[in-house]
């Protein structure tokens, strides 16, 4: 009878000391902005031919967060930069990796496609592995610091998540439109879908996908209150309007000045990291094309500093509402899914063979035809597929999928529809660079985004990544 109550006795005691310690569980979180900013002089990629930087109208950054729920730590890095190439990526991880005790798995590394950076790739610009530019290495440096320095300021914190929503400021790109005369394609066809249309084009039947208004986000405070960082998720394109040769963040960058004005973050110590990262926005943009006459014309720079108000507005006005939880549990997986590169077809490289003999200036059926036999030429000698990284991260009840391409907007909000977390959203241009990422159903509307020497990989890519994320999902998810 002894040995029995005893043993009853260390259960009992057993159980109480268990929960007691699991309600002593403390999350931690750092965060910090690393400076990324290029030399003057460096090429600027965000059109099609690449422009010499002449000056610096605001510094770009790599904003880093470092979470730590007592077993697990990972990193999130949103870098103002057009796209980071996987080996810069790969890079970055393998230095955080040799110098923390994060894995490469658990560190997402994205950029916010600001159109106003200099390119991190080598000299040969193509979308597989190629010698790290100086600038690239420059990159990947900073980036490490920036994780490494975050960890240095981890302290016990609290996360909550909240969902704004600006649906006035995002717009599908993509048109299906009744007049040949604006749907010609680089390959001497005709599509039937037409992005950036003329506006107010009379042919303009609808846009050819959805939008996503939503602005998810993740608030993180110090245990007192004080902000420490918060990572917001909008699908929609850089904005644009800078001065030719200007390097800046776009409206990224005026996002994390304004949030941090309105939540009184400005005199914070560590510094308050106000993040926007970019969603599935390979389809969507700031640009409404069946305007109202008489609209507003806007100076350099002011489109975006209103685009970036209204989202900071939006957010700060969820921001009240959050309700914070001091621990959450953590966790990552990252995975590789080899995808085959298109081909050109052999009408398609004797169109371009016809276009190359024209003089400078003429063309077939569409002005961009060199520029495309440009592109595909560098197909010859390349490899026959390339091997994505796939990833997505828990924090607590929330989904963070990542993924290398610039994505259209229909497969984020399937993802968040399908994922078995409570909440979720896609990170796009995340650990790689390789272009657009339509649906099949897209691709058979054709439109730039679908152009060989736009999007690189088979057509069926996104159902394959979409598959193999929702997978993920689903086994992060019975990790408890």
């Amino acid at each position: 009878m002894y040995v029995r109550t005893t043993i009853a006795l260390m259960f009992v005691f057993g159980c109480i000391f268990s929960a007691s310690a699991q309600d002593n569980r403390q999350l931690k979180a750092g965060a910090v902005a690393a400076n990324i900013t290029p030399p003057l002089g460096s090429s600027i990629i965000g059109g099609f031919r690449p422009i010499p930087a002449t000056h610096v109208h605001d510094d770009l950054f790599a904003r880093c967060i470092v979470l730590d729920d007592g077993s697990t730590r990972i990193a999130i890095v949103v870098a103002d930069i057009l796209g980071i190439p996987r080996e810069i990526a790969d890079l970055a991880k393998e230095q955080i990796s040799k110098h923390t005790e994060i894995p490469p798995s658990h560190v997402l590394i994205s950029a916010t496609h600001t159109h106003s950076a200099a390119t991190p790739r080598g000299p040969q610009a193509v979308f597989w592995p190629d010698k790290v530019s100086e600038y690239g290495r420059f990159l990947a440096q900073r980036i490490s610091d920036g994780v490494r320095r975050a960890l240095n300021q981890l302290e016990p914190a609290k996360i909550g998540w909240g969902v704004a929503e600006e649906p006035n400021e995002v717009f599908n790109r993509r048109w299906h439109a009744g007049d040949a005369g604006i749907l010609a394609n680089p390959f001497g066809g005709v599509d039937r879908v037409r992005m950036n249309p003329p506006r107010n084009h009379s042919s303009l039947d609808a846009p050819a996908g959805p939008t996503d208004p939503e602005i998810c986000f993740l608030s993180i405070q110090a245990t007192n209150g004080r902000p420490i960082a918060l990572l917001a998720n909008y699908s929609l394109h850089y904005v644009g309007g800078v001065n030719t040769g200007d390097i800046s963040a776009d409206y990224f960058g005026y996002f994390s000045q304004y949030l941090k004005q309105k939540i009184e973050a400005a005199e914070v110590e560590p510094e308050f990291i106000g993040i926007l990262s970019n969603g599935t926005s390979g389809d969507i943009n700031n640009i409404n094309f069946q305007p109202k006459p008489g609209g507003k014309r806007y100076g350099r720079y002011e489109k975006m500093q209103e685009v970036a108000l209204n989202v900071a507005t939006k957010v700060h006005q969820a921001y009240a509402d959050v309700k914070y939880e001091d621990w959450v549990q953590l966790g990552a997986l990252q995975k590789d899914i080899e995808l085959k590169l298109r081909q050109p077809s052999e009408a398609m490289r004797n169109h371009f063979d016809q276009a190359l003999k024209l003089p400078e200036g003429k063309f077939l059926s569409h002005p961009m035809e060199k520029i495309y036999a440009s592109r595909i030429a560098k197909l010859k000698g390349g490899p026959e597929s390339i091997k994505a990284s796939l990833q997505v991260i828990r924090i607590g009840d929330t989904g963070i999928s990542a993924i290398p391409f610039e994505t259209f907007v229909e497969i984020g909000l399937h993802l968040k529809a399908e994922s078995p977390f409570k909440k979720s959203f896609t990170i796009e241009l995340a650990n790689g660079w390789y272009g657009y990422l339509p649906t099949p159903e897209q691709h058979r509307f054709g439109g730039y985004e679908t152009w060989l020497g736009t999007n690189w990989v088979q057509i069926d890519a996104s159902n394959r990544i979409t598959a193999e994320l929702l997978q993920m999902y689903h086994a992060l998810h019975k990790n408890k």
